[in-house]
Protein backbone atom coordinates (compact mmCIF):
# COMPACT_ATOMS: atom_id res chain seq x y z
CA UNK A 1 0.00 0.00 0.00
CA UNK A 2 1.45 3.45 -0.71
CA UNK A 3 2.46 5.86 1.59
CA UNK A 4 -0.66 8.72 1.77
CA UNK A 5 0.62 11.92 0.55
CA UNK A 6 1.54 14.58 3.58
CA UNK A 7 -0.33 18.41 2.88
CA UNK A 8 1.70 20.98 1.49
CA UNK A 9 2.56 22.72 4.97
CA UNK A 10 2.28 26.47 4.77
CA UNK A 11 3.62 28.72 7.24
CA UNK A 12 2.26 31.73 7.89
CA UNK A 13 3.87 34.64 9.63
CA UNK A 14 1.84 37.35 11.85
CA UNK A 15 3.34 40.15 13.86
CA UNK A 16 1.03 42.59 14.18
CA UNK A 17 -2.35 44.06 14.16
CA UNK A 18 -1.41 46.07 10.60
CA UNK A 19 -1.02 42.81 8.77
CA UNK A 20 -3.10 39.91 10.65
CA UNK A 21 -6.03 41.76 8.84
CA UNK A 22 -4.94 41.24 5.49
CA UNK A 23 -3.37 37.61 5.84
CA UNK A 24 -6.87 37.08 7.48
CA UNK A 25 -8.11 36.00 4.05
CA UNK A 26 -4.82 33.95 2.80
CA UNK A 27 -5.22 31.90 5.68
CA UNK A 28 -8.59 31.13 5.55
CA UNK A 29 -8.51 30.28 1.78
CA UNK A 30 -5.09 27.55 2.46
CA UNK A 31 -7.87 26.38 4.74
CA UNK A 32 -10.39 25.74 2.19
CA UNK A 33 -7.88 23.72 -0.03
CA UNK A 34 -7.14 19.90 0.70
CA UNK A 35 -3.93 20.30 -0.65
CA UNK A 36 -2.68 22.30 2.11
CA UNK A 37 -1.84 22.43 5.84
CA UNK A 38 -2.39 25.73 7.57
CA UNK A 39 0.23 26.39 9.88
CA UNK A 40 0.16 29.38 12.15
CA UNK A 41 3.16 31.36 13.94
CA UNK A 42 2.12 34.79 16.09
CA UNK A 43 5.12 37.09 16.56
CA UNK A 44 6.09 40.44 17.62
CA UNK A 45 4.25 42.64 19.09
CA UNK A 46 1.28 40.42 18.87
CA UNK A 47 2.92 39.17 22.28
CA UNK A 48 3.91 42.74 23.71
CA UNK A 49 1.72 42.86 26.72
CA UNK A 50 -1.56 42.71 27.21
CA UNK A 51 -1.25 40.90 23.90
CA UNK A 52 -4.86 42.06 22.84
CA UNK A 53 -4.20 40.97 19.32
CA UNK A 54 -2.99 37.87 19.98
CA UNK A 55 -5.99 37.10 21.46
CA UNK A 56 -7.77 37.69 18.80
CA UNK A 57 -5.63 35.44 16.19
CA UNK A 58 -5.91 32.79 18.99
CA UNK A 59 -9.71 33.38 18.28
CA UNK A 60 -9.90 32.37 14.92
CA UNK A 61 -7.06 30.17 14.14
CA UNK A 62 -4.82 27.63 15.52
CA UNK A 63 -1.41 29.29 16.76
CA UNK A 64 0.94 26.46 16.48
CA UNK A 65 3.75 28.50 17.73
CA UNK A 66 4.93 31.79 19.61
CA UNK A 67 7.40 34.06 18.86
CA UNK A 68 8.08 37.03 21.17
CA UNK A 69 10.47 39.83 20.15
CA UNK A 70 10.13 43.44 21.46
CA UNK A 71 9.68 44.24 24.96
CA UNK A 72 7.03 45.96 26.28
CA UNK A 73 8.11 50.02 27.01
CA UNK A 74 10.87 49.20 24.94
CA UNK A 75 10.07 50.94 21.60
CA UNK A 76 13.09 52.60 19.66
CA UNK A 77 15.43 52.18 16.40
CA UNK A 78 17.81 50.32 18.50
CA UNK A 79 15.33 48.15 20.33
CA UNK A 80 14.29 47.02 17.19
CA UNK A 81 17.85 45.74 15.94
CA UNK A 82 17.56 43.84 18.74
CA UNK A 83 14.12 42.62 18.22
CA UNK A 84 15.30 41.47 15.00
CA UNK A 85 17.91 39.30 16.28
CA UNK A 86 16.04 37.58 18.52
CA UNK A 87 12.99 36.75 16.28
CA UNK A 88 15.75 35.03 13.49
CA UNK A 89 17.03 33.44 16.34
CA UNK A 90 13.57 31.61 17.40
CA UNK A 91 12.19 31.49 14.17
CA UNK A 92 14.83 29.01 13.06
CA UNK A 93 13.82 27.09 16.09
CA UNK A 94 10.09 27.29 14.81
CA UNK A 95 10.42 26.67 11.36
CA UNK A 96 13.13 23.71 12.38
CA UNK A 97 9.98 21.93 14.59
CA UNK A 98 7.34 22.79 12.37
CA UNK A 99 9.26 22.23 8.98
CA UNK A 100 7.02 24.39 6.29
CA UNK A 101 7.40 23.52 3.04
CA UNK A 102 6.47 27.56 2.74
CA UNK A 103 7.04 29.98 4.87
CA UNK A 104 4.47 33.35 3.81
CA UNK A 105 5.14 36.80 5.19
CA UNK A 106 3.69 39.95 4.63
CA UNK A 107 4.45 43.59 4.18
CA UNK A 108 7.85 45.30 5.34
CA UNK A 109 7.93 45.14 9.58
CA UNK A 110 10.78 43.74 11.19
CA UNK A 111 8.76 40.72 11.98
CA UNK A 112 8.39 40.33 8.52
CA UNK A 113 12.05 40.61 8.10
CA UNK A 114 13.34 38.36 10.88
CA UNK A 115 11.55 35.41 9.63
CA UNK A 116 12.39 35.49 6.02
CA UNK A 117 16.23 35.93 7.09
CA UNK A 118 15.81 32.86 9.01
CA UNK A 119 14.00 31.24 6.06
CA UNK A 120 16.61 32.25 3.60
CA UNK A 121 19.19 31.23 6.04
CA UNK A 122 17.87 28.04 6.95
CA UNK A 123 17.02 27.13 3.59
CA UNK A 124 13.25 27.26 3.72
CA UNK A 125 10.87 28.48 0.80
CA UNK A 126 9.66 31.80 1.17
CA UNK A 127 7.00 33.96 -0.16
CA UNK A 128 6.55 37.10 -0.29
CA UNK A 129 3.11 39.24 -0.23
CA UNK A 130 2.86 43.06 -0.62
CA UNK A 131 6.57 43.13 -2.15
CA UNK A 132 7.25 45.47 -4.30
CA UNK A 133 5.33 48.36 -2.98
CA UNK A 134 6.63 51.72 -2.29
CA UNK A 135 5.66 53.59 1.31
CA UNK A 136 8.71 55.73 1.22
CA UNK A 137 8.13 57.90 4.51
CA UNK A 138 8.51 54.87 6.47
CA UNK A 139 12.00 53.46 8.25
CA UNK A 140 10.48 49.78 7.20
CA UNK A 141 10.94 51.02 3.73
CA UNK A 142 13.97 49.45 3.01
CA UNK A 143 13.12 45.95 4.25
CA UNK A 144 10.38 45.08 2.17
CA UNK A 145 12.87 44.91 -0.86
CA UNK A 146 15.48 43.83 1.34
CA UNK A 147 12.89 40.89 2.06
CA UNK A 148 11.99 40.45 -1.91
CA UNK A 149 15.60 39.52 -2.48
CA UNK A 150 15.34 37.32 0.25
CA UNK A 151 11.94 35.55 -1.12
CA UNK A 152 11.27 32.90 -3.82
CA UNK A 153 8.09 33.43 -4.63
CA UNK A 154 6.55 36.91 -4.89
CA UNK A 155 2.76 37.93 -4.44
CA UNK A 156 2.75 41.42 -5.25
CA UNK A 157 -0.79 43.57 -5.14
CA UNK A 158 -0.26 45.45 -8.17
CA UNK A 159 0.81 45.60 -11.92
CA UNK A 160 3.26 48.33 -10.80
CA UNK A 161 4.65 46.66 -7.76
CA UNK A 162 5.06 43.61 -10.08
CA UNK A 163 7.15 45.31 -12.44
CA UNK A 164 9.31 47.04 -9.81
CA UNK A 165 10.25 43.15 -8.64
CA UNK A 166 10.91 42.22 -11.87
CA UNK A 167 12.96 45.23 -12.17
CA UNK A 168 14.97 44.32 -9.33
CA UNK A 169 16.22 40.86 -11.44
CA UNK A 170 13.40 38.64 -9.55
CA UNK A 171 12.30 35.52 -12.55
CA UNK A 172 9.13 36.28 -14.54
CA UNK A 173 8.12 32.91 -13.09
CA UNK A 174 8.20 33.44 -10.42
CA UNK A 175 5.90 37.15 -9.90
CA UNK A 176 2.28 36.39 -9.43
CA UNK A 177 0.22 39.80 -9.41
CA UNK A 178 -2.80 38.83 -7.33
CA UNK A 179 -4.17 41.95 -5.72
CA UNK A 180 -4.09 43.04 -2.19
CA UNK A 181 -6.13 40.96 0.40
CA UNK A 182 -7.00 44.42 2.24
CA UNK A 183 -9.49 44.41 -0.51
CA UNK A 184 -11.15 40.70 0.63
CA UNK A 185 -14.02 40.87 1.43
CA UNK A 186 -15.42 44.08 2.36
CA UNK A 187 -18.51 44.17 0.34
CA UNK A 188 -19.47 41.52 2.98
CA UNK A 189 -18.94 43.11 6.36
CA UNK A 190 -21.95 45.45 7.70
CA UNK A 191 -21.60 49.30 9.15
CA UNK A 192 -21.12 49.53 12.43
CA UNK A 193 -23.92 49.41 14.35
CA UNK A 194 -26.03 51.87 15.78
CA UNK A 195 -25.57 51.44 19.74
CA UNK A 196 -21.49 50.70 18.67
CA UNK A 197 -20.91 54.16 16.82
CA UNK A 198 -22.29 55.94 19.80
CA UNK A 199 -20.50 54.15 22.59
CA UNK A 200 -17.73 55.27 20.10
CA UNK A 201 -18.70 59.39 20.42
CA UNK A 202 -20.32 58.65 16.94
CA UNK A 203 -17.00 60.31 15.64
CA UNK A 204 -17.49 62.45 12.57
CA UNK A 205 -13.26 61.77 11.80
CA UNK A 206 -11.07 58.99 12.68
CA UNK A 207 -7.77 60.01 13.09
CA UNK A 208 -5.46 56.76 12.86
CA UNK A 209 -1.77 58.22 13.11
CA UNK A 210 1.44 56.31 12.74
CA UNK A 211 5.25 57.07 13.69
CA UNK A 212 7.61 56.51 10.73
CA UNK A 213 10.46 56.14 12.38
CA UNK A 214 11.85 60.00 13.66
CA UNK A 215 12.52 59.65 17.13
CA UNK A 216 9.48 60.83 19.85
CA UNK A 217 9.68 64.91 19.39
CA UNK A 218 9.03 64.51 15.77
CA UNK A 219 6.36 62.12 15.95
CA UNK A 220 4.41 64.06 18.41
CA UNK A 221 5.02 67.55 17.33
CA UNK A 222 3.34 66.21 13.95
CA UNK A 223 0.86 64.19 16.09
CA UNK A 224 -0.74 67.81 17.92
CA UNK A 225 -0.85 69.57 14.27
CA UNK A 226 -3.17 66.80 13.04
CA UNK A 227 -5.59 66.72 16.49
CA UNK A 228 -5.61 70.65 16.00
CA UNK A 229 -6.48 70.55 12.83
CA UNK A 230 -9.39 68.15 13.48
CA UNK A 231 -10.61 71.00 16.42
CA UNK A 232 -14.36 71.19 16.79
CA UNK A 233 -15.54 68.20 15.12
CA UNK A 234 -16.26 65.28 17.30
CA UNK A 235 -12.77 63.05 16.77
CA UNK A 236 -12.01 58.93 18.12
CA UNK A 237 -8.40 58.65 18.24
CA UNK A 238 -6.73 55.63 17.46
CA UNK A 239 -3.83 54.77 18.89
CA UNK A 240 -0.71 54.23 16.65
CA UNK A 241 1.38 50.69 16.40
CA UNK A 242 4.48 49.71 18.03
CA UNK A 243 7.15 51.66 15.65
CA UNK A 244 9.86 53.86 17.14
CA UNK A 245 8.26 57.06 17.80
CA UNK A 246 5.21 55.81 18.83
CA UNK A 247 5.94 57.54 22.54
CA UNK A 248 5.92 60.87 20.65
CA UNK A 249 2.25 60.18 19.57
CA UNK A 250 0.92 58.81 22.60
CA UNK A 251 1.31 61.95 24.65
CA UNK A 252 0.22 64.28 21.58
CA UNK A 253 -3.16 62.28 22.56
CA UNK A 254 -2.72 62.54 26.23
CA UNK A 255 -2.37 66.44 25.78
CA UNK A 256 -4.89 66.69 23.07
CA UNK A 257 -7.19 64.79 25.99
CA UNK A 258 -6.76 67.31 28.95
CA UNK A 259 -7.26 69.94 26.75
CA UNK A 260 -11.29 68.85 26.01
CA UNK A 261 -12.05 68.50 29.64
CA UNK A 262 -10.41 66.57 32.61
CA UNK A 263 -9.63 63.25 30.62
CA UNK A 264 -8.57 59.91 31.56
CA UNK A 265 -6.69 59.37 35.37
CA UNK A 266 -3.99 58.06 32.84
CA UNK A 267 -2.91 61.46 31.52
CA UNK A 268 -0.08 62.37 29.09
CA UNK A 269 1.06 58.58 29.60
CA UNK A 270 -0.16 55.89 27.63
CA UNK A 271 -4.24 54.97 27.23
CA UNK A 272 -5.62 51.83 28.89
CA UNK A 273 -4.54 48.71 26.26
CA UNK A 274 -7.87 46.93 26.62
CA UNK A 275 -9.83 47.05 23.64
CA UNK A 276 -12.92 49.53 24.98
CA UNK A 277 -12.85 53.56 24.53
CA UNK A 278 -11.44 56.14 26.94
CA UNK A 279 -13.45 59.19 26.78
CA UNK A 280 -11.00 62.06 26.97
CA UNK A 281 -13.50 64.94 28.56
CA UNK A 282 -16.58 66.53 27.51
CA UNK A 283 -15.07 67.76 23.66
CA UNK A 284 -16.52 64.50 21.51
CA UNK A 285 -12.90 63.10 21.95
CA UNK A 286 -12.38 59.23 22.29
CA UNK A 287 -8.86 57.00 22.10
CA UNK A 288 -9.27 53.03 21.76
CA UNK A 289 -6.28 51.31 21.30
CA UNK A 290 -7.48 48.95 19.07
CA UNK A 291 -10.55 47.55 17.15
CA UNK A 292 -11.14 43.83 15.25
CA UNK A 293 -11.00 44.51 11.53
CA UNK A 294 -14.29 43.90 10.89
CA UNK A 295 -15.40 46.41 13.27
CA UNK A 296 -13.10 49.16 12.00
CA UNK A 297 -14.26 48.57 8.73
CA UNK A 298 -17.77 48.75 9.86
CA UNK A 299 -16.66 51.88 11.40
CA UNK A 300 -15.65 53.88 8.17
CA UNK A 301 -18.37 52.79 6.33
CA UNK A 302 -20.37 54.16 8.60
CA UNK A 303 -18.07 57.71 8.94
CA UNK A 304 -18.06 57.91 5.37
CA UNK A 305 -21.76 57.54 4.92
CA UNK A 306 -22.24 60.30 7.14
CA UNK A 307 -20.19 62.95 5.65
CA UNK A 308 -17.12 62.42 8.16
CA UNK A 309 -13.61 61.12 7.14
CA UNK A 310 -10.06 58.92 7.92
CA UNK A 311 -6.88 61.35 8.90
CA UNK A 312 -3.59 59.88 9.11
CA UNK A 313 -1.00 58.19 7.55
CA UNK A 314 -2.01 54.36 7.03
CA UNK A 315 -2.50 52.77 4.02
CA UNK A 316 -5.91 51.96 4.62
CA UNK A 317 -6.90 55.54 4.06
CA UNK A 318 -5.74 54.66 0.78
CA UNK A 319 -7.16 50.99 0.29
CA UNK A 320 -9.50 50.43 1.85
CA UNK A 321 -11.20 53.35 2.03
CA UNK A 322 -11.61 53.81 -1.56
CA UNK A 323 -13.14 50.31 -2.07
CA UNK A 324 -15.89 51.45 0.78
CA UNK A 325 -16.98 55.15 0.11
CA UNK A 326 -14.84 56.35 3.01
CA UNK A 327 -13.07 60.01 2.70
CA UNK A 328 -9.76 59.87 3.67
CA UNK A 329 -7.08 62.94 4.29
CA UNK A 330 -3.45 61.05 3.67
CA UNK A 331 -1.02 62.93 5.67
CA UNK A 332 2.89 63.51 5.56
CA UNK A 333 5.45 61.18 4.21
CA UNK A 334 4.37 57.42 5.49
CA UNK A 335 2.91 56.62 2.62
CA UNK A 336 5.11 58.33 0.10
CA UNK A 337 5.07 56.24 -3.40
CA UNK A 338 2.51 54.02 -2.71
CA UNK A 339 -0.05 53.86 -5.50
CA UNK A 340 -3.48 56.30 -5.04
CA UNK A 341 -7.28 55.38 -5.96
CA UNK A 342 -9.15 58.02 -7.79
CA UNK A 343 -11.31 60.12 -5.87
CA UNK A 344 -11.28 59.51 -2.41
CA UNK A 345 -8.22 60.34 -1.00
CA UNK A 346 -6.41 63.96 -1.04
CA UNK A 347 -2.57 64.35 0.65
CA UNK A 348 -1.57 67.32 3.15
CA UNK A 349 1.19 67.77 5.87
CA UNK A 350 0.50 67.55 9.19
CA UNK A 351 -0.36 71.61 9.42
CA UNK A 352 -2.75 71.42 6.45
CA UNK A 353 -5.04 68.97 7.48
CA UNK A 354 -8.03 71.76 8.34
CA UNK A 355 -8.14 72.50 4.85
CA UNK A 356 -7.24 69.16 2.98
CA UNK A 357 -10.56 67.52 5.53
CA UNK A 358 -12.97 70.18 4.05
CA UNK A 359 -12.01 69.65 0.74
CA UNK A 360 -12.14 65.89 0.21
CA UNK A 361 -15.63 65.70 2.45
CA UNK A 362 -17.32 68.87 0.19
CA UNK A 363 -15.36 66.80 -3.03
CA UNK A 364 -17.68 63.58 -1.91
CA UNK A 365 -20.56 64.37 -0.71
CA UNK A 366 -23.32 62.40 -2.37
CA UNK A 367 -21.43 60.84 -3.92
CA UNK A 368 -22.58 56.88 -4.49
CA UNK A 369 -19.93 54.92 -6.53
CA UNK A 370 -17.72 53.20 -4.99
CA UNK A 371 -14.51 50.38 -5.73
CA UNK A 372 -13.84 51.93 -8.77
CA UNK A 373 -10.63 53.99 -9.92
CA UNK A 374 -8.47 51.40 -7.73
CA UNK A 375 -5.16 49.36 -8.91
CA UNK A 376 -5.70 46.89 -6.02
CA UNK A 377 -7.30 43.71 -7.70
CA UNK A 378 -10.92 42.30 -7.62
CA UNK A 379 -11.23 41.39 -4.01
CA UNK A 380 -9.98 37.70 -4.47
CA UNK A 381 -6.37 37.75 -3.68
CA UNK A 382 -6.64 35.54 -0.78
CA UNK A 383 -7.94 32.65 -3.15
CA UNK A 384 -5.31 33.43 -5.77
CA UNK A 385 -2.64 33.11 -3.15
CA UNK A 386 -3.42 30.08 -1.77
CA UNK A 387 -3.84 28.84 -5.74
CA UNK A 388 -0.70 29.82 -6.41
CA UNK A 389 0.45 28.33 -3.00
CA UNK A 390 -0.57 24.61 -3.80
CA UNK A 391 0.13 25.27 -7.86
CA UNK A 392 4.05 26.25 -7.11
CA UNK A 393 5.78 23.26 -5.58
CA UNK A 394 8.89 24.32 -3.89
CA UNK A 395 10.17 21.08 -2.76
CA UNK A 396 11.81 20.62 -6.55
CA UNK A 397 15.47 20.67 -6.91
CA UNK A 398 17.14 23.84 -6.78
CA UNK A 399 13.99 26.31 -5.88
CA UNK A 400 15.59 27.48 -2.58
CA UNK A 401 18.63 28.98 -4.63
CA UNK A 402 18.29 32.27 -5.22
CA UNK A 403 18.38 33.58 -9.34
CA UNK A 404 19.13 37.18 -10.37
CA UNK A 405 17.92 37.70 -13.69
CA UNK A 406 19.65 41.09 -14.81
Amino acid sequence: MSEKKRKRRVLVVTGSRAEFGLLRPVMNAVLDRGELELVVVAAGSHLVQPAVTYREVKAEFAVADSVPMQTAGRVGRREDVEAVGKGISRFGRSFTMLEPDWVVVLGDRIEAFAAASAASIGGWALAHIHGGDRAEGVADEAMRHAITKLAQLHLPATKGSGERILRMGEPGDRVFVVGSSAVDGLGAIPEMSDEKFVELGSPEVVVMMHPCGRGDDFEGAEMRKVLRGVAGKRVLVMMPNLDAGRRGIVDAIGEWGEEGGEGDERKGGEPSPQPSPIRMGEGGRVVLEHLVRDAFVGLLKRVGREGGALVGNSSSGLIECSVIGCPSVDVGVRQSGRERCSGWTVHCEADGVDGALEDITKRTEGRTERGDGHPYGDGKAGVAIARVLAEVDPCVDGFVRKRCVY
